[in-house]
């Protein structure tokens, strides 16, 4: 059974970093892509950035581009998300999943089928 579960969230103010951690387990994620998302209540579930677990290769939102990066380590099963420069319009809950339907674009949570139970990133302006 897959299970991610994220870490990192928290309190901070604008311009401050975080790191969002996503240790997976339950089945081997080679060959798969990992991604985060954030919502705000009320909003729909936004892509942030996602990675081929394999490659390497990485992929961001506009609002993100420069300010996060996303990588894995792939001893530890765990995928994360450096938080740079944040700003307050970051303010959300984050998820990471697995993209498991080919068919449905990496950008959207349409095409993942294992999340995790979000982790609250709050920046103060």
């Amino acid at each position: 059974q897959v299970q991610l579960v994220e870490s990192g969230g928290g309190l901070v103010q604008a311009g401050d970093s975080l790191r969002l951690s996503c240790a997976a387990s339950g089945r081997t994620f080679l060959g798969y892509f990992m991604g985060w998302f954030r919502q705000a209540p009320g909003k729909e579930r936004e892509f942030v950035a996602v990675i081929n677990w394999s490659a390497g290769s990485t992929y961001y939102a506009d609002s993100v581009k420069g300010r996060f990066t996303i990588s894995r380590d792939n001893a530890k099963n765990t995928v994360y998300l450096q938080m740079n420069s944040l700003k307050p319009e970051d303010t959300d809950v984050y998820y990471c999943a697995v993209h498991t339907r080919a068919m449905i674009a990496t950008t959207r949570p349409e095409g993942y089928d294992y999340w995790g139970q979000g982790t609250q990133v709050t920046v103060s302006s």
